[in-house]
C-alpha cells in the first residue's frame, strides 16, 4: 500500500469511528435525559452529526466510484429529512400541549388559545 492509501484509510476509519461515537452518545442521551425535549434534542443533533461523519468515512473507503455517488445522494436525503422529521415531532408535541419546563425568571407570555372556549366572548 502506498502512503496516500494509508492516509485515506486512516482518515476513513477516523470518520467512521467518530460517527459511531456520535450515534452511541445520542443513544445514551436519549436513554438518560429526563424529559421529552432534551431527548429529542440529543437524538436529532447526534443523529445528524453521526450520519454525516459515517457517510464521509464510507465515501473515503469506497473511493471515486458509483458507490460514492449513491452515498452522497443518501446523505443529502438524510440531511434534509432528519431535521424535518425532528421539527415535525417537536411541533406535534407542542401543539398537543406538551410544553418544555421553563426555568425561574425565564417565564414568557403564554400564547392566546386558537379556539374560542366561551361562545359569547370575542378574542
Amino acid at each position: 500500500m502506498s502512503m496516500t492509501e494509508n492516509i485515506v484509510t486512516g482518515l476513513s476509519w477516523f470518520f467512521i469511528l467518530s460517527g459511531s461515537f456520535f450515534v452511541i452518545v445520542g443513544a445514551f442521551g436519549t436513554w438518560r435525559f429526563p424529559d421529552f425535549w432534551s431527548r429529542l434534542h440529543a437524538a436529532s443533533i447526534t443523529d445528524s452529526a453521526g450520519m454525516i461523519l459515517l457517510l464521509v468515512g464510507m465515501c473515503l473507503q469506497a473511493g471515486f466510484t458509483l458507490v460514492t455517488v449513491k452515498l452522497i445522494i443518501i446523505g443529502i436525503f438524510l440531511f434534509i429529512t432528519g431535521p424535518t422529521s425532528t421539527h415535525a415531532v417537536a411541533n406535534a408535541a407542542l401543539v398537543s400541549g406538551l410544553r418544555p419546563e421553563e426555568a425561574e425568571g425565564l417565564r414568557g407570555v403564554e400564547p392566546k388559545p386558537l379556539v374560542n372556549s366561551e361562545p359569547d366572548s370575542k378574542i
